[in-house]
């Protein structure tokens, strides 16, 4: 049979127009080279500390490299703004933190929007915050002892966090209101710094992520005074909760989550995500995670952006309540 020229043009035409149109949206081979993990905060913090263990994991899992790449600065809005950059292949993921659920109420000009510019993929850890201060510079043992010291002694007393806007910031905020007391403020540009000068004596408190903090707990650096969390922190049966502690009402979690840069192939995001559950169920990431009081956190990319929908709203109004921006 003879074939028609012009419609022969077209159909080839056709074929190259969904090709084109769908070729980006299909990952062949995920993955056949390595895998880049933004973290946002310098090394030796709170996402560092999940990062680490869980990019070895997958690295095992998945037969490639899973690289990670720190961009700490701007309370973890810089690397986030890498991140989103990012090529859109299916390669690039970005590991960030309830700081992400924060800064859209604290920063008037972020260069990117968490709920556009990535896909969610799976919250890996949640956390309850632990309210530490130094051993030598603080005497207090209790929480309401410390409380006590910083009304006798107002404006004397300090406390670091991981950047202006952060979880670290906006938790001291909320201790300061509800305690009644005066701390300053010391903003470093991650929590792994903040939490150096902390154990080195040259602050006085944090309100940090106990995954951070855990291993300067167990090695008696730092004094753990209660947990920011309805019950006591998995691993850490001996720390009590703040509400144990004297101060009802005080209840902060820090979690990290994954995302994926959004237009990426969506079967690369579905693999990714599968292999997330894999990760978290191995014995090796279990033990990790309870070693840092953590646990794990929604698992499906509907439930992650309903969960990060709603702390975003929540962290809202705590900087609003707080004048918080940062221009």
């Amino acid at each position: 049979m003879k074939m028609n020229p012009s419609r022969t043009h077209a159909r080839a035409a056709l074929l190259a127009l969904c090709a084109l149109v769908t070729g980006p949206a299909i990952a062949q081979g995920w993955p056949d080279k390595p895998v880049t993990l933004f973290v946002p905060f310098p090394p030796g913090g709170g996402t560092d500390a999940f990062a680490r263990p869980l990019s070895a994991q997958l690295g095992k899992q998945i037969g490639k490299s899973v690289v990670i790449e720190n961009r700490g600065g701007a309370g973890g809005t810089l690397g986030a703004t890498q991140a989103s950059r990012a090529p859109k292949d299916g390669y690039s993921y970005f590991l960030g933190a309830v700081h992400h659920a924060i800064a859209p109420s604290v920063y008037p000009k972020l260069e990117y929007n968490i709920e556009k510019d990535f896909a969610p993929i799976s919250v890996v850890a949640v956390v309850p915050q632990v309210v530490v201060v130094n051993a030598e510079r603080v005497k207090a043992t209790t929480l309401r002892e410390f409380i006590d010291l910083a009304k006798r002694e107002p404006e004397k007393h300090n406390y670091g966090s991981a950047g202006n806007g952060t979880s670290h910031h906006l938790a001291g905020e909320l201790f300061k209101g509800l305690a009644g007391v005066s701390l300053q403020h010391v903003p470093y540009s991650g929590s792994g710094p903040a939490l150096r000068d902390l154990v080195g004596g040259q602050i006085d408190s944090m309100f940090d992520g106990l995954g951070s903090s855990a291993a300067h707990i167990r090695g008696g650096r730092i004094r753990a005074l209660a947990v920011a969390s309805r019950s006591r922190a998995p691993g850490f049966p001996n720390i009590p909760t703040a509400a144990e502690a004297g101060l009802p009402g005080y209840e902060v979690a820090t979690w990290y989550a994954l995302w994926g840069v959004a237009g990426a192939p969506a079967d690369a995001h579905e693999k990714m995500g599968a292999e997330i559950a894999k990760a978290l169920a191995t014995p090796e990431l279990v033990e990790a995670w309870n070693s840092q009081g953590a646990v794990p956190g929604p698992a499906t990319p509907k439930d992650m952006a309903a969960f990060v929908s709603a702390e975003i709203g929540r962290w809202a109004k705590v900087a609003k309540a707080g004048n918080i921006r940062i221009d």
